[in-house]
């Protein structure tokens, strides 16, 4: 009961800058035809048996590496610098791999968006869920560390249906598509608030009892980051994260989602919060940031994104990778 009026209570302080998820007549125009088909095409793949949808999955997967070289080279040159130890074909297997779990991502949107929520918790386990409680025991806010990982939106609605959350939201090219991301995402009640809104009204969630998630694996240009070991390799780090929690009062919680192939259910892995963080020094806040993102990546390494480059900004002399 205090989690839903938290909700109310956030929700009518930064109604104004949350992201608009009201359906708008431009969706029927022509231009969205084509989505619309690939939207029911989802719709569709969703009353399939879970065997179906992963040979489906499989299958586009396959297709999809065999046709876009460019980010299939990017993927390689990732994986190449984060798991050098790897034999040649142990890489390929998690190439392979890694465009059939995007893939299959894609097709479960129907299953984010559509499904009732006794399926989604048969479909979606949280492991890890004491740890969060042991966060708001010692009343700590909660800020959930996540990757770029294909079951992220598998993530978000599972800790959704069980606490309230606030949260960015990265606006695409495609407004149909936006549409129905963000209405996915806030079914079960996140606070959605795009880029242009800034952390000022998610911060003020977080202190009235929301968790955030918080993705820090991007590279964002050297303007805002400062460079820290990830994988063995200097990365570019938004060095955030340590702040966010200091100000919020917040603990920070490594999570990843992984799909498992046998049990055909995708696993939330929450982790004990980072210990001793922040320390308050940038430098130090990001590497060990990194070093958790590397933790919560290995848990299952073909299920992350590699296709981008994140590794695209290079300290000064350094020569790109891509």
């Amino acid at each position: 009961m205090k989690q839903q009026k938290t909700i109310k209570m956030t929700k009518g302080a930064n109604s104004a800058l949350l992201y608009d998820t009201r359906f708008k007549a431009v969706y029927l125009m022509p231009a969205y035809w084509t989505t619309w088909l690939a939207v029911f095409f989802l719709f569709l793949i969703m009353f399939l048996p879970a065997f179906m949808q992963d040979a489906i999955a499989n299958a586009l997967g396959d297709l999809a590496r065999n046709v876009n070289k460019k980010r299939r080279r990017i993927a390689r040159v990732n994986i190449d610098l984060c798991f050098p130890e790897l034999q040649l074909e142990e890489k390929k297997q998690m190439l392979r791999k890694s465009f059939r779990h995007q893939a299959r991502s894609i097709l479960n949107y129907g299953l984010i968006w559509w499904a009732p929520k006794a399926v989604l918790k048969k479909r979606i386990i949280v492991t890890g869920q004491e740890n969060i409680e042991k966060s708001l025991k010692n009343n700590r806010a909660v800020i959930f560390m996540t990757a770029h990982s294909m079951g992220l939106e598998a993530a978000v609605s599972a800790i959704t249906m069980r606490y309230p959350v606030t949260g960015p939201f990265n606006p695409m090219k495609n407004k149909l598509i936006d549409w129905f991301v963000a209405r996915g995402r806030a079914r079960h009640g996140t606070l959605i608030y795009t880029r242009d809104s800034g952390l000022r009204p998610i911060i003020k969630d977080v202190r009235a009892g929301c968790a955030m998630f918080y993705l820090p694996d991007e590279d964002l240009g050297k303007d805002r980051c400062i460079f820290a070991p990830f994988f063995g390799n200097q990365k570019a780090s938004v060095p955030v994260l340590g702040r966010l929690s200091k100000t919020t009062n917040a603990d920070v919680l490594p999570c990843i989602s992984c799909y498992d192939e046998i049990r055909r259910q995708y696993q939330i892995h929450v982790l004990p919060a980072i210990k001793n963080f922040p320390c308050g020094d940038d430098y130090e806040d990001a590497a060990v940031m990194n070093k958790s993102l590397e933790e919560i990546i290995n848990i299952c390494p073909s299920q992350y994104f590699w296709i981008m480059k994140l590794f695209k900004t290079r300290p000064e002399g350094e020569a790109s990778f891509y």
